[in-house]
């Protein structure tokens, strides 16, 4: 197997993903990587107003960015590393670093609650296309809260857009650019731990038991751009797979051969641990169960591509590579 890894991301870049596994030892569901953000300036004093163009198409014209609602939780990470933290009055559910803690959740996965969002009187909102109801998005709008769009990511590459279009609707480019300039150097530090020589060849296992859910990550899924970010392969594109995530099958594990099965904390949870998870049909018969190579990253950062992306790659890296030491 011969080491791929995707375009360095050190030219265009910032944000998000998974683990808490390493080398031959068993390895546990992990913490975030890095609760406290750094951000690259102190209160900075927004240029409003200022017009931008949502994801939508539709020009967004802002005027106050006294109250600031980010509705995923990357745009909260995005806000609060340009310096504008204590401007936020609420949170998306998977916005969990430190700061957030007594700030309001009015999202559930990817719904958010209008009427909550609005007893917050944001002056701006922040989500994505796939935010909704689009009811909810709509009745915001009516009353007269600006909200700007952004696509959803599902590549690190995609960040430094994200940041650029954040900082300049919130009338802080400068510090937007000084962020992407940031996080590329972060990054591209960063990627200078991969290992040379083989790449093993990461699953990435999306798992909801209690759900009946049980998926193998591919191109598009956002696990590939990490994987492959961190000196990996991803199975589910090595194995030619054409869709995000595809339902996963006994077959399909055992010839994608993984070295090793990546998860969220959630979905190790849900399936009843890493001992239930190795005994799963399919996934018993491949190397990573026979090594115990197992990685795991909380939900909110395993690939929402915000501002904490570069400390759970500085942590990806060794784990996938066998370099790290075992978790307990």
């Amino acid at each position: 197997m011969t080491r791929r890894v995707g375009p360095l991301v050190a030219a265009t870049l910032l944000v998000a993903l998974v683990l808490a596994g390493c080398g031959r030892g068993t390895v546990g569901a992990s913490s975030a990587p890095g609760g406290q953000l750094d951000p690259v300036a102190e209160n900075p004093t927004p240029e409003l107003p200022v017009t931008v163009t949502s994801a939508d198409g539709r020009e967004v014209t802002v005027t106050d960015a006294s109250r600031i609602l980010p509705l995923w939780g990357n745009l909260n990470e995005i806000v609060f590393t340009l310096g504008l933290g204590d401007r936020v009055v609420g949170r998306d559910v998977a916005a969990t670093f430190a700061g957030t803690e007594d700030l309001p959740v009015v999202t559930d996965a990817h719904d958010v609650s209008a009427e909550s969002a609005l007893s917050l009187e944001p002056t701006v909102v922040f989500a994505q296309t796939d935010t909704g109801p689009p009811e909810a998005i709509q009745m915001i709008r009516d009353a007269g809260v600006p909200v700007v769009l952004l696509d959803p990511p599902t590549s690190i590459e995609d960040i430094p857009a994200r940041i650029r279009l954040v900082a300049a609707a919130l009338g802080v480019p400068e510090a937007g650019e000084e962020l992407v300039a940031r996080t590329e150097a972060e990054i591209a530090e960063i990627q200078e731990a991969i290992p040379e020589g083989d790449a093993p060849t990461v699953a990435f296992l999306y798992l909801r038991g209690s759900a009946g859910v049980y998926l193998l990550g591919g191109p598009g899924s956002g696990a590939d751009s990490m994987i492959e970010a961190a000196g990996g392969i991803d199975a589910g594109t090595e194995l030619g797979l054409a869709n995000p995530f595809t339902p996963l099958t006994s077959e399909a594990l055992v010839k994608a051969a993984p070295d090793v099965l990546l998860l969220s904390d959630t979905g190790l949870a849900s399936v009843g641990g890493i001992d239930a998870l190795l005994q799963m049909p399919g996934i018993a018969q491949t190397p990573a169960a026979r090594d115990r190579r197992v990685v795991t990253l909380e939900d909110g950062v395993l690939y929402s591509f915000g501002s904490r992306t570069p400390q759970a790659l500085a942590e990806l890296i060794p784990k996938i590579h066998g370099t790290g030491s075992a978790a307990s």
